[in-house]
């Protein structure tokens, strides 16, 4: 009896104690924004031109020469692939992005180590990285340098290093180390940070970008360990499995603004139900097929098509030949002008709505009213079109052209993209 009564006291005992000492904190999950803001000092205008050369040589559509390929032979995702690889949280809040020349990237203030950089948010490529202070001065210019003896919690990445090349020959490469990176007050630790010690002349002139910030899957990450591919996590995989949903979302305004949402779908930024879309994560991209497009009322087949990815880092929609082609046709005085490098057209002509395939249930409606990208004359009596063609590259990238039009769920935990209809713009 005696004995019973010990134990029955020592289980009480046991059982205060346990409830005595604190449970685990549960990890709270959390969204934050990041919105975009139109930089003033850079007036829109004159840059159709420019922005459509970006998009051709960030996906290597150039020749040797340096001009736009008008080639029969249509590049591979897997080519992308080798042409690019040669070579927890806590907080909230808000980060203001401005615009660089035309809106041609939005730029955002990222905190790493403590250090902040002016970086490019991409969903076509997956490395972040910056311009740092192993690069020559002339190389740094104007820019901001990552300083890594600056940061106490910068750790170097023993013999990893990356490199990323561009059709046109420009490029960037440099060795890896990881810090504490935050972004709109949430952190994430032990971040894969790609600091460059080379960087061509085309990153060095593009005087408000520091770098970027990849969110496209970790699978195209370029960093390896001299002899084979060590994909390192993007910040969105690092902070994905913390937000209130694995999701981002793009949401711009027809002037460039806009915002940037990771953990949350907002519902009020569309009309009607999402249609979701699955993706092929396996090419690195946010992929789908696009094999039908309507150019007012009438819808067209495409049989041929490319494949398509959508893409925040891009400006333009970029379609296969023909799809601008018949497009253009149905506007009046369009020409594609080969000095310009694209579609160019009276600003006074009416345009027609435009629409692609996302997946095979789901168009997505560009109004007319939102196809003009630019003016590219003084007197602003010409306009450069914002939907292009890709000459004959073999892939289709859907831009800022679409975003604006479109509300775009990213959805990392199922692998597919939500398409909203945003209200007449």
């Amino acid at each position: 009896m005696a004995t019973t009564i010990r134990l029955v006291f020592l289980l009480a005992a046991l059982v205060a104690i346990v409830l005595a000492h604190p449970a685990p904190a549960k990890i709270q999950k959390r969204s934050f924004k990041v919105p975009r803001s139109i930089n003033r000092a850079h007036p829109r205008g004159l840059n159709g031109p420019d922005a459509m050369r970006k998009v051709f040589s960030k996906y290597n559509f150039y020749t040797s020469a340096g001009f736009i390929a008008n080639t029969k032979t249509p590049v591979t995702l897997e080519g992308l692939r080798i042409a690019a690889n040669n070579g927890s949280t806590n907080g909230s809040g808000t980060v203001a992005a401005n615009p660089e020349d035309n809106a041609a990237l939005f730029l955002s203030p990222v905190d790493i180590g403590g250090q902040t950089l002016n970086l490019d948010f991409d969903s076509g490529s997956s490395d972040l990285w910056v311009f740092s202070t192993a690069l020559d001065q002339a190389s740094i210019g104007q820019h901001t340098a990552f300083d890594p003896a600056k940061s106490a919690s910068f750790k170097v990445m023993q013999g990893a290093q990356w490199k990323i090349t561009y059709g046109d020959g420009s490029g960037a490469a440099g060795t890896v180390g990881t810090d504490t990176v935050t972004i709109g007050g949430v952190t994430v630790q032990n971040q894969a940070v790609e600091t460059a010690n080379q960087v061509s002349q085309s990153f060095v002139r593009d005087t408000n970008t520091d770098g970027l910030v990849g969110l496209a899957f970790s699978t195209l990450n370029t960093v390896n360990d001299g002899t084979k591919k060590t994909p390192q996590k993007t910040f969105f995989d690092n902070v994905m499995n913390d937000l209130d949903q694995p999701v981002f979302t793009a949401d711009l305004d027809p002037d460039g603004t806009g915002v940037y949402e990771f953990g949350k779908i907002d519902q009020t930024k569309f009309t009607g139900e999402m249609a979701w879309i699955p993706v092929n994560a396996s090419s690195g991209f946010w992929q789908f097929p696009s094999a039908k497009f309507m150019v007012g009322n009438q819808t067209f087949n495409n049989p041929s098509a490319s494949q398509a990815i959508a893409d925040t880092g891009t400006s333009l929609l970029l379609v296969d030949q023909q799809v601008a082609d018949t497009y253009y046709s149905q506007v009046r005085g369009a020409q594609l002008n080969q000095q310009v490098g694209g579609f160019i057209y009276p600003c006074g002509a009416a345009l027609p709505d435009m629409a692609v395939a996302i997946g095979d249930s789901y168009m997505a409606v560009i109004p007319g009213n939102a196809i003009t990208f630019a003016t590219v004359d003084q007197a602003n009596t010409t306009c450069f079109g914002g939907v292009q063609g890709n000459q004959g590259a073999g892939l289709q990238i859907y831009g800022d052209t679409m975003f604006k039009a479109q509300f775009v769920a990213f959805n990392g935990g199922n692998q597919s993209l939500g398409f909203g209809q945003k209200p007449s713009i």
